[in-house]
């Protein structure tokens, strides 16, 4: 990996950006952008880079991901999450505030971005707890936090309290702060690890039922109606969580959403009796996995973000019952979702280019474009020559994922951050 280049010709690649497909060439200089076009001159000193058999992006972006640190460095580190990140082609990651100590204030905020500071590779925005502790039950001082962070959220659990929730909502929308919601009612859960369909019942697994989801959510919005915040639904996995979402965009309603690779990809028809299938929330039904496809082809669905969860080999190997939730995914998002979507016809490459790259920037105010004068964030993806997935070669510590195997298209080859290769493939 070569950190002391700055000047780069990618040639000949598929730009795709910004809605926009067309052939030709970037120019990276002193850290920018520097020129887009066909049949640039190559500069003396820049290395080139044919393109292409490859799709060229600015830098992905994921709204949700979990670093684990500070408190679970077992699981991750910034370091590690960060390589994985440039590993698939991000540049850009929101991290989840399920830490320890909780980025509840400015002070307990400080240790995790001292941590971003000496170790992240690419950028990372963490999130704030939107609850003191993550506990549910007093709103953070949003005012204190909000020149710090992406948005706030309590990912992993739910808030509960209808009324804590309301709060949180007119803070945030005095404030023109961003709610990010893991959406899960306690009290319709039930013991469940898995989706409750017909694998459950079959083997004799206790099952989430949907309404544990989009119960939520349709609270959620009606809350986010009335006080006007940005409400962003995270990891939905459910049809009526989209049909919800949808109704609410087109009565007006300030809310946005993001799905997983593998909510498209897998059903709980694909369930193993693996601690790589167990996530949270579950692969769903067929019916749901559908629903999920049609709002990405419509619109309903904004982004797709990977919910990269790493946990150590002892933990993910117990079973769907005793393994603990979360999968990898950030170096297997693109080449899944290009794969299985894009190559199947039932996304556009300039969609998939929205849902990874433009959307998010966009919906959480992150900046960068495929533009001359931006920030030399670049993905150089070969979607020509099939690889198989190799979680033994993740850079992240975590290598726990349902495509360990699978046979996709979209290698990322190069990843620029500001200019510098942060990951580059060896020939």
């Amino acid at each position: 990996m070569d950190k002391s280049q700055d000047i780069w010709l990618i040639r000949n690649g598929l730009l795709v950006g910004g809605g926009s497909c067309r052939r030709g060439d970037v120019l990276v200089s002193q850290g920018r952008i520097a020129r887009v076009g066909q049949d640039l001159p190559r500069p003396e000193g820049a290395r080139v880079v044919d393109a292409t058999d490859c799709v060229v992006t600015y830098g992905l972006a994921d709204v949700h991901v979990h670093l684990r640190e500070p408190g679970y460095s077992h699981k991750e580190t910034i370091l590690t999450g960060t390589r994985a990140a440039a590993h698939g082609g991000y540049t850009t990651v929101c991290a989840m505030p399920n830490l320890n100590p909780a980025p509840d204030s400015p002070d307990t905020l400080g240790v995790e971005l001292d941590l971003i500071r000496r170790q992240a590779v690419v950028e990372v925005k963490p999130y704030a707890t939107i609850t003191l502790g993550r506990q549910g039950q007093e709103v953070v001082d949003m005012a204190a936090l909000k020149p710090l962070v992406a948005g706030f959220s309590d990912d992993g659990s739910g808030v509960q309290a209808d009324g804590v929730m309301l709060k949180a909502m007119q803070q945030a929308a005095r404030l023109g702060c961003t709610i990010a919601a893991h959406c899960e009612d306690n009290s319709l859960l039930r013991g469940g690890y898995i989706h409750d369909g017909a694998y459950a019942r079959r083997h004799g697994h206790k099952g989430i039922c949907s309404e544990s989801e989009w119960r939520q959510i349709e609270r959620d919005i009606a809350l986010a109606e009335q006080t006007g915040c940005h409400y962003h639904v995270c990891h939905i996995s459910t049809r009526e969580s989209v049909d919800l979402i949808r109704q609410a965009q087109r009565r007006g309603v300030n809310v946005t959403c993001e799905t997983a690779p593998h909510y498209l990809v897998l059903t709980d028809a694909d369930l193993q009796e693996d601690g790589r299938f167990k996530m949270n929330p579950p692969l769903r039904s067929a019916d749901d996995r559908a629903a999920l496809i049609e709002g990405l082809q419509d619109g309903t669905v904004t982004c797709m973000a990977t919910d990269h969860a790493p946990h150590t080999a002892e933990e993910k190997s117990r079973g769907l019952a005793g393994s603990a939730m979360g999968i990898v995914g950030l170096e297997t998002a693109w080449a899944v979702a290009y794969t299985h979507l894009v190559r199947k016809g039932l996304l556009p490459l300039e969609r998939l280019v929205d849902l990874l790259c433009d959307n998010p920037r966009r919906v959480f105010r992150l900046g960068g474009g495929l533009g001359e004068g931006e920030a030399a964030n670049l993905a150089v993806f070969d979607v020509k020559t099939p690889y198989r997935i190799d979680s033994s070669q993740f850079l992240s510590m975590g290598h726990s994922t349902p495509f360990d195997g699978w046979e996709v298209y979209g290698r990322c080859v190069l990843t620029l951050y500001e200019g510098r290769a942060v990951w580059q493939e060896e020939n």
